[in-house]
């Protein structure tokens, strides 16, 4: 899951987005709207991402007894939680180089906190006191009938198929535990409400 505050663009059928992630070195000469534009979420101790979908529809009964439904919308509500989620992904501000994605620092992948380097639970908290409004959510699992059926479609499981436009409906965090000198483990629930 990444959160992003600008669609992105769509190429072969998957979503990417544009800019540069919370965090990451830009290039001197770039466009300072582009700078700070997402964060990928981590996947440490995340439970299941439930979906929820609301048919917005207007039933009514004719005078023959049949029942009419006008059709407005299908609208998704998304929630998921983790469990003891490190505060921090890493132990300083990794700065990613913007042309090769890879840390300025030697050796980050010992220093980091989550086990894939998303966001942990202050950069969660962050984003969320951050964006009041809606923001765009990218989603990457099985989705396949978002992008095509055939043997190379399949393959790109691990990338983002689906995008919406989305509020915090509700965003809970408690601090669980200290795990070191410098971070703690955090329990964080989110409900997402689609626009």
């Amino acid at each position: 899951m990444l959160w992003s505050d600008n669609p992105g663009t769509l190429e072969g059928g998957l979503y990417v987005p544009q800019g540069y992630e919370i965090g990451s070195v830009s290039p001197q000469d770039s466009d300072a709207s582009l700078v700070d534009q997402f964060i990928i979420l981590s996947d440490d101790n995340r439970s299941a991402i439930d979906f929820s979908p609301t048919r917005i529809e207007r039933r009514e009964r004719m005078i023959n007894g049949r029942m009419r439904s006008y059709h407005i919308a299908d609208k998704m509500t998304v929630s998921t939680s983790w469990d003891l989620l490190p505060s921090r992904s890493y132990f300083t501000d990794p700065e990613f180089d913007p042309t090769t994605g890879e840390s300025l620092y030697k050796n980050i992948a010992n220093q980091e906190y989550t086990s894939d380097g998303g966001a942990g639970g202050v950069e969660i908290l962050d984003w969320y006191e951050k964006h009041k409004g809606p923001f765009w959510v990218f989603l990457s699992y099985d989705k396949y009938s978002n992008f095509g059926k055939d043997a190379e479609d399949f393959a790109k499981l691990g990338r983002y198929s689906q995008i919406m436009q989305m509020y915090i409906a509700d965003f809970n965090y408690s601090v669980q535990k200290r795990g070191a000198n410098n971070y703690d483990f955090w329990n964080i629930s989110v409900a997402l409400e689609e626009v």
